[in-house]
């Protein structure tokens, strides 16, 4: 299951970076992750400080 970008989200871009596939990016309010391209490899959850990414 492909990690999602919860409401905590303050659009930061912290995670988009750090994402080795590309799969972040922003979506206005909130950054959101392509579920199709995600690896589950939880780098967007170790780098974001408010914990928004989670599977």
């Amino acid at each position: 299951m492909a990690y999602v970008i919860g409401d905590a989200c303050i659009a930061c871009g912290a995670c988009e970076s750090e994402c080795p596939v590309g799969a972040i990016s922003n979506g206005g309010d909130k950054y959101v992750i392509d579920a199709d391209l995600c690896v589950e490899c939880g780098a967007c959850a170790g780098v974001c400080p408010m914990g928004a990414p989670a599977k």
